[in-house]
């Protein structure tokens, strides 16, 4: 009798994202840190999403980005937007896409986008932490984002992770 039991890609991705989920929910003093797994994985679809960009265009990736699967689940979404500030694809608000976003601010006041594209343009890629409107929970969390610029483009992909 065997213990294993095959399991799908999809499967296997389905339960690493809703681990992912149940850890974005621990105890407020439990925030993610650089390094740990659950970054690991945002920064990996991040990077997942450029190189998707890269290879197959905005318009092919804006569709993967917009559906439940591996680019979108609950509150995890890959957002890109142009050096402009304007939203190219923003999953929890289709209907935004073009957009200016340039001088969003935080609840605090913080220039978030401002500052995503400045880790875009001046290091090609790291990490943006502010506080944003969580859509699976309609609260104002704390969000540490990985942000990268799509090579050879006007393009910034980042997938935050909310705690």
């Amino acid at each position: 009798m065997s213990i294993f039991v095959r399991t799908s890609p999809l499967r296997v991705l389905w339960i690493a994202l809703t681990a992912l989920l149940v850890a974005m929910v621990l105890p407020a003093g439990a925030h993610a840190q650089p390094g740990n797994p659950e970054q690991e994985q945002v920064r990996a679809i991040a990077l997942k999403a450029v190189d998707l960009i890269a290879a197959k265009g905005l318009d092919t990736a804006a569709a993967l980005f917009n559906r439940d699967g591996e680019f979108r689940h609950g509150a995890l979404y890959v957002t890109v937007i142009d050096f402009a500030g304007v939203w190219k694809v923003y999953p929890p608000r289709p209907a935004g896409v073009g957009i200016s976003v340039i001088n969003v601010k935080d609840p605090d006041g913080r220039d978030i986008v401002r500052d995503i594209l400045s880790v875009a343009r001046d290091a090609g890629e790291g990490w943006v932490e502010y506080r944003w409107l969580n859509p699976a929970s309609n609260r104002i969390e704390p969000k540490t984002t990985f942000v990268k610029r799509v090579p050879g483009q006007d393009l910034v992909a980042y997938v935050g992770l909310y705690h």
